[in-house]
């Protein structure tokens, strides 16, 4: 199948949705399929073999953050031109609902269109009054897909029709198999996300870590990301600053190994997230997790099943349950098992296999199902109409 994927965000920014079309891009072309991935880049940016770039993105505010987007007359003719040449089977766009290259991609296409939601924002007045823009646009896609239950929600209520979630996928033994680094191992907490994004939420665990440190003076926190690093230790009392080690932007393979090496993970992300991919990959690499009881954060912890969850914002209940947890052996050796063996759900053996599906019934239609199947099959797809 020759398969067109568009990235609506910049690639040479790191991201959930530029990571989610990576690997599912990888994931295709391992199972024989051809594929091609339209992104915004900049003219220096390294792009694998199967991207190509749509030229430079601009920051645009977005969902709670800023979102580097590409958009215009000049995209158009570069999208055009990126779907003629293509000559492809199906094309899969994310975030159509953003002034991005999705949008340009919908109003270009003509054939079978799969567009990807990940955006959980039910508040958003913005998305609302865009839609009679975005309508025509949106008619013509053949089947949705939403990254979880919140992604799906926002799209109902906003733009109507339905979806069917498929959660972002994970190569779950590439984080299983991952060698621990020595240095970042011995009670240690980890974080990674953009240290000046405040929805990320490291100021929050700024505030719980004097109390954590006060009962285990010899733990650490790992940061890894970009960002300010002195202003995020700023509040930091001085004594304690030193138990903070910045990493910068590491690779995915250095990611991999903070994960498997740290005694907790904690995602104390504020809100704007729609699924939580960053908790899938620390269970895949057998981390134990604290995160915030965000509604997307929960679904993926299974409840809290297979990691805990603490109030979100509240930095004292946060670090009442990082002592807790740093002082009981037990308790994390059972959240590892719990996590190792939740995550599976959430591999891209599973999750590549339900995406080709929606492609092969877009594609092929519904001829080889029953009336009635068909149409519950439509329905579930969140198939446009005529």
């Amino acid at each position: 199948m020759r398969i067109g994927i568009v990235c609506p965000y910049s690639w040479d920014v790191p991201g959930g949705v530029q990571f989610h079309v990576r690997d599912l891009a990888e994931h295709l072309i391992r199972q024989g399929h051809t594929v091609s991935v339209l992104a915004p880049a900049d003219d220096d940016t390294p792009l694998p073999p199967y991207a190509v770039s749509a030229g430079r993105a601009v920051p645009v505010p977005y969902n709670g953050s800023v979102a580097r987007l590409n958009f215009g007359f000049l995209s158009a003719a570069r999208v055009r031109r990126w779907v003629h040449e293509g000559d492809f089977d199906v094309l899969h766009v994310h975030e159509p609902a953003a002034p991005s290259l999705a949008l340009l991609t919908c109003w270009a296409a003509r054939g079978p269109i799969v567009a990807t939601f990940h955006t959980s924002n039910p508040r958003s007045r913005a998305m609302a009054a865009a839609y009679p823009i975005l309508q025509p646009a949106l008619e013509k896609i053949s089947a949705r897909i939403a990254v979880s239950e919140y992604a799906r929600r926002t799209l109902v209520e906003h733009l109507g029709g339905d979806a069917v979630v498929i959660p972002n996928g994970v190569d779950v033994e590439f984080f299983a198999s991952a060698e621990p680094k020595a240095e970042w191992q011995g009670r240690t907490i980890g974080f990674i996300g953009r240290i000046d994004e405040p929805r990320k939420g490291l100021p929050v665990l700024m505030r719980a870590l004097p109390a954590v440190l006060a009962e285990h003076p010899d733990a650490r926190l790992l940061v890894a990301g970009r960002g300010d690093e002195k202003e995020a230790v700023a509040d930091l009392p001085a004594a304690m600053r030193g138990r903070v080690e910045f990493l910068g932007m590491i690779s995915d393979e250095d990611k991999a190994r903070l994960l498997r090496s740290v005694d907790l993970y904690v995602a104390p992300n504020t809100g704007g997230e729609s699924f939580g991919i960053i908790l899938v990959e620390a269970m895949s690499a057998g981390a134990p997790v604290l995160a915030s009881d965000l509604d997307a954060f929960a679904q993926v912890l299974d409840g809290g099943a297979a990691g805990e969850l603490f109030p979100n914002e509240d930095a004292e209940a946060l670090a009442a349950a990082a002592n807790r947890l740093l002082a009981d052996p037990g308790r994390l050796a059972e959240l590892r098992e719990r996590g190792s063996s939740h995550v599976r759900r959430f591999d891209w053996s599973t999750v590549g296999a339900d995406v080709l599906a929606v492609y092969e019934t877009v594609t092929d239609g519904a001829g080889a199902v029953a009336p009635d199947e068909r149409a519950g099959l439509l329905g579930r797809l969140g198939f446009a109409r005529d």
